[in-house]
């Protein structure tokens, strides 16, 4: 598994061995940055369910100022300082080793507010509209900030109403769900 793009094009990320983590594919994170466009501007990303991750550090390759990654896993944590260091971001990132929930939980009372998040939860449990929920209620999504999330093609995503499902993808058994935020003035 490599960096697509930007900056660390062509690095290698440190992958986990035996299938228990699922990174996020090359294709498919190409195909996600392709979508964002290239005159994409997000400063500050939230990488959920972060795992490697590779989809934090695709954005900080890109030109995101600042990453913060939410991964509860012992062995992901590993992976995910060991890639960040290789790559020398460690400065941009910040890491909290807890649960999607109680991370999104600590990063509203700090005040955090992200432009771009990255989601890719466990297949099958249906995390996605959970914490789609969470991040809306806890206020951490600025009000035109853009939801990825990485699902299942048959999970059922609920709709909020501050945010627009804009796009869908399907790239075999993964599906790419874009949310927009909308404000709800009159």
């Amino acid at each position: 598994m490599r960096v697509v793009g930007g900056e660390f094009k062509g690095r290698k990320l440190f992958v986990p061995r035996g299938g228990r983590i699922r990174p996020t594919s090359d294709r498919v994170r190409e195909a996600i940055f392709d979508i964002l466009g290239p005159d994409w501007i997000y400063h500050k990303v939230l990488d959920l369910f972060a795992g490697t991750g590779a989809l934090g550090i695709e954005a900080l390759s890109r030109g995101a100022t600042e990453a913060v990654f939410v991964e509860q896993g012992r062995e992901a944590l590993k992976i995910l300082r060991g890639n960040l260091e290789s790559l020398g971001l460690t400065a941009k990132a910040l890491v909290l080793p807890l649960a999607a929930k109680r991370g999104i939980k600590v990063l509203a009372k700090r005040g955090d507010v992200f432009d771009l998040v990255f989601m890719d939860p466990p297949y099958g449990k249906d995390l996605v509209g959970q914490t789609i929920q969470e991040i809306v209620q806890r206020g951490i999504l600025s009000p035109h900030g853009i939801i990825v999330a990485e699902h299942a093609p048959t999970e059922v995503i609920p709709s909020d109403p501050s945010l627009e499902l804009s796009l869908q993808r399907r790239y075999g058994e993964t599906a790419i769900s874009f949310f927009r935020g909308v404000s709800l003035s009159p």
